[in-house]
């Protein structure tokens, strides 16, 4: 009897695993591509930069040639340059300057001496840098789940943007520190805060999303979308998102799909822009490239493991501890 509940066991185990599916192009190519290897492997990241196991930092500009203190990971720059960092406990990092906190910092942003902080309570708040005191500050519901990109406030014209944890974006008026308004993106998912804030300048459009909604906010209009987005990335008026069902999707400001293509069974990590097309990294080790007008494609086999974590920055491919431009 206990020689069948082990066989039995063993085919269900197997029965299990032959019956997961993966991404299996059917011509995949070589692609050369110029590569370096990073101090150490990435630790944590956001969206706006990385942290490495070395404490050294990577930013849009690039990996940093100096240490963040013990303790502390990267979450943003400020205006003029300088690092935003937190301890994930009871400090922030300005510059070189450490700043006493009551509660977790998660993200923030500083423009001039205006600081915009989001605690890991949900809590946002607005503070004067040089007096260090608080000008806004609103209590919101507490948030159990979060997706680990966790996007930070943004400075527009004369409004501060909260992306929230709980899928909502608080518009503060920088003018006279007060709510002007309150967006609601995502209140029907458990995990719904905000993973990419953007704005369209020649529209003028906010691009807010959640990891199960995309949303457009324009003076006329508040446009919505449901997807399950494994990343968002928005260059001029276009919106290019990677779903979990393996789709890679081009929008315009109006959420219209412009473009979209199906790879069956793919898993995406990420998504970058090269100079003139866009790249999907894979879970099983492909990249996947397709021109912005979405009429050609290819897959390159490439070397990765889905166990590292990833970062891009513009053409700037950073993934475990390596990194690569791509043309």
């Amino acid at each position: 009897m206990k020689s069948i509940l082990v066989s039995l066991s063993v085919i269900l185990l197997f029965s299990a695993c032959s019956g997961k599916k993966y991404f299996e192009p059917e011509n995949a190519e070589s692609i050369s591509l110029n590569d370096s290897s990073l101090s150490s492997s990435i630790k944590s990241f956001n969206r706006a930069g990385a942290t490495l196991e070395d404490n050294k930092f990577i930013t849009q500009a690039g990996v940093s040639d100096i240490k963040l203190p013990e303790g502390f990971e990267f979450i943003n720059h400020t205006d003029d340059g300088r690092v935003i960092a937190t301890n994930y406990l009871n400090k922030i990092l300005i510059g070189n300057e450490e700043r006493a906190t009551n509660d977790v910092v998660v993200a923030a942003s500083q423009v001039g001496e205006k600081l915009a902080v989001i605690y890991s309570n949900n809590t946002i708040e607005l503070l004067d840098m040089n007096s260090n005191k608080t000008l806004f500050k609103e209590y919101l519901p507490l948030s159990l789940a979060n997706d680990t990109r966790i996007a930070n406030p943004v400075f527009f014209g004369n409004l501060i943007l909260f992306p929230t944890l709980n899928g909502r974006v608080l518009i503060v008026s920088s003018v006279n520190n007060e709510q002007v308004r309150n967006v609601a993106v995502d209140h029907e998912h458990d995990v719904n805060n905000i993973i990419e804030l953007s704005i369209i300048q020649d529209t003028q459009t906010l691009i807010v999303a959640s990891p199960n909604k995309i949303v457009s906010i324009s003076p006329k209009e508040i446009l919505s979308k449901s997807y399950k987005l494994r990343d968002v990335l928005v260059e001029n008026d276009a919106i290019y998102i990677a779903t979990i069902d393996g789709q890679i999707i081009k929008l315009n400001h109006n959420l219209e799909e412009v473009a979209k293509k199906k790879y069956k069974y793919a898993k995406f990590h990420t998504l970058a822009l090269g100079y003139s097309s866009l790249y999907a990294l894979e879970s099983q080790g492909f990249l996947v490239n397709i021109n912005k007008d979405f009429t050609e494609d290819k897959v390159y086999n490439f070397s990765f493991d889905n166990e590292d974590k990833v970062f891009t920055s513009g053409n700037n491919l950073y993934y475990g501890s390596k990194s690569v431009v791509l043309p």
